[in-house]
This record gives C-alpha cells, structure tokens and sequence, in this order.
C-alpha cells in the first residue's frame, strides 16, 4: 500500500492532469510489485551497465515525464507518491554507483556547462535529489569558495555521500535526508540551487533562493530523460514566483537551463 502523507488542502484535478496522475499510480503500483535489483529507475538511469551511455528506454522514459508532469502542474499529489518512492530509492542505493557512471562527462556534462554561466561565484549552493553526492561535489571543485550541501529521499544515497568526504572539519560540503517539496532550510537559504534528472518543485525553490541567484536544472539526456521538464514549463514554473530565464543549451546527451531571481525582491 503507498505511504500518504497528511491530505494538503482540497484543489480541483482537472482533464489535462487526470490522465498522467493515472499513469503515475498505476506505475508506482505495478514498479513496486516488479522491483527487482536489475529493474530500472525513474530518476533517469536504465539498468544497463555503467559504461552504457544510451538514454533509459521508452517505458521509463514515459513514467518519468507522467511523474514530472504532476509535479510541475499539480505539486499537491506529491505525498501520493513520497512513500513509494522514498522506499523505491532506498532499494536502489546499495546498487546506484553500478548501475551508471554518474561522474562520467555524459552523465554530468549538462550540469558542468551550466556551471560556467553561474556568476559571481555563490557563497551557498545546494544540490536537490544529489544521489550519491556526484553533483554537489561538481559544485564545489567549480566554486571551491561556495559552502555546498546536498538533500536526497533516501538516508542510504545520504549515508553513503556523506561517507565519500568522511569527516570535513570545515563543513564545506555535507548531506541531508530532505523531501523537495519540504526542504529543511529557511529563506533566502542559497545563492544555486541545481538540481539533475530531477522534476522541480517551483515554490520551494523560490523560497529557499537569495535574491540575484541563480537555478540551474539539468538533464543527461535531453527530452529522452525520464524526469524531463520542457523548458516552457520551467520558464513559465518560475516566472510565477518571479524568477527569470538566462540561458539554455545543450552538452553531450543532455540541456541545462538557467534561471536567476532579481536582486530585489519580486514584486
């Protein structure tokens, strides 16, 4: 049976969203029932081997994009699917680092060429759904000045990030168990926040975001990525919370897009 957090306040399900929330139940159901340690995750890696460049295949792509589209159109569903995915994640820490060559350049060349548009260098950055830490530590050889902290679902990806950098005196990089849609950190928190292969969960990105910084959401293998956002969605995602596109573009597989939020306040 799926986990379901406490109900969020009533909100009307239209047409366009009925459809995908569809897909996504049945999927989470089905997956579960199926969950193998060679099955395939959403997040956007197959499981095929580590050196296997190629993009997830078609049915975990279409779950992916079902999922993001819930997300960035009806976030409320979000506690629908935290349970059964929170314990999705959790199966698949003790295998992750196998099952894809997550520092690899395809896997991270998106996020890498983002990181050279994101001036002046930011003093705090956080790295949303980090996995196995890879991405927040790109953050921090990029700005070896920033303080980096990175969240993950699952306490096995966050124990065994933390374990990477064992015990940093300084606490220039460290990890946290955090759900995205609830992020432990008060406002105005960080100057980036970036986040890979990962749907956005706008208002708690805007919240935890500093005036003048900057987003950056990246995706290994472009439209093929099974937790896709186009970036219609992400600009239109944002701009409601007064947040505006930079810049877009394409390295190896994969698309970045950049936002930044206006030194002032939004209106």
């Amino acid at each position: 049976m799926v986990e379901v957090s406490p109900p969020p306040p009533p909100h009307p399900v239209t047409r366009n969203t009925a459809r995908p929330i569809a897909i996504v139940v049945r999927a989470a159901v089905k997956e579960r029932r199926r969950l193998t340690p060679g099955a395939c995750h959403h997040r956007g890696v197959p499981s095929a081997p580590a050196s296997d460049p190629s993009p997830p295949p078609r049915r975990v792509q279409l779950i992916g994009r079902a999922i993001s589209f819930v997300i960035s159109r009806a976030p409320f569903l979000w506690p629908l699917l935290k349970g059964w995915s929170h314990r999705f994640w959790e199966g698949m820490a003790s295998t992750w680092d196998e099952r894809v060559d997550r520092s690899g350049p395809d896997h991270l060349a998106p996020r890498a060429a983002a990181l050279l548009h994101v001036r002046p260098e930011p003093e705090r950055a956080l790295d949303i759904g980090t996995g196995l830490g890879d991405g927040a530590l790109l953050i921090a050889r990029e700005f070896p000045h920033a303080r980096v902290r990175g969240v993950d679902l699952s306490e096995e990806m966050v124990r065994r990030a933390q374990a990477r950098i064992g015990l940093d005196p300084e606490g220039r990089v460290a990890f946290k168990v955090a759900d995205a849609s609830h992020l432990p950190f008060e406002d105005d928190s960080f100057d980036l926040v970036a986040q890979l292969n990962m749907p956005p969960f706008f208002s708690e990105i805007a919240r935890i975001l500093r005036p003048g910084g900057h987003v950056v959401i990246a995706t290994s293998w472009g439209p093929s990525t099974p937790f896709y956002t186009p970036d219609s969605v992400l600009r239109r995602g944002f701009r409601k919370h007064g947040i505006g596109s930079t810049e877009t573009g394409e390295a190896a597989q994969g698309t970045y897009f950049i936002a930044r939020r206006p030194d002032g306040s939004p209106e």
